[in-house]
């Protein structure tokens, strides 16, 4: 488990913040998440305040909402089915706006928030990624992969102290098993 009392949000978040504006074409927005390789971002208006998230959830829901079609646009891709041709046309025309596909307001946190409390945020409010804010302002994100390989690094972290433990243990056994007169691979009673 991470060492909660150290660990915040400064600690943990990705400081490089791909977001878009409400005015951002739908299009820039996908191929910036693609390009990224993220599956959601911040909303930033012109004042540098977030005003909402986009989300691979939320592409996924406008586009259950806009089509005749129940199923989800990734696997009908994965499938061979077609997107509606209306609905790529409009992404490609740059009709559709951020604004219309975004989840407006989200949960933010401080860079002082510890690991701990964001990952319970994370969980309590089913989302994926929060904002980092200082001063009111967008200076990182943390997903939960950020804390995931926090994680991993604080058991790396441990794994050597654990390795020097268990060979501290393994010479005590060795040292006691010499002591006792017993070879090594060999019970006890036997030489």
């Amino acid at each position: 488990m991470l060492d909660e009392a150290v660990v915040t949000a400064a600690d943990v978040m990705t400081r490089d913040v791909a977001f878009v504006h409400p005015e951002t074409p739908l299009l820039d927005a996908v191929k910036l998440m693609a390009r990224r390789r993220i599956s959601g971002m911040p909303v930033v208006d012109d004042n540098g305040t977030i005003v909402g998230m986009i989300s691979e959830g939320d592409l996924v829901r406008w586009h259950e909402g806009y089509s005749e079609r129940q199923a989800h646009w990734l696997d009908m891709l994965a499938e061979g089915f077609q997107l509606a041709p209306s609905f790529l046309d409009g992404i490609r025309a740059e009709r559709y706006k951020v604004k219309a596909v975004m989840s407006p307001g989200c949960f933010s946190v401080t860079e002082t928030t510890l690991a701990r409390d964001i990952a319970t945020l994370m969980h309590g409010k089913s989302i994926k990624r929060v904002p980092v804010l200082r001063d009111g302002k967008l200076v990182g994100i943390v997903a939960r992969s950020d804390l995931i390989r926090a994680l991993a690094q604080k058991l790396d972290e441990r794994a050597p102290a654990a390795t020097a433990a268990f060979q501290s243990i393994n010479e005590a056994l060795r040292h006691g098993r010499e002591e006792q007169g017993i070879q090594p691979g060999k019970g006890p009673g036997e030489k």
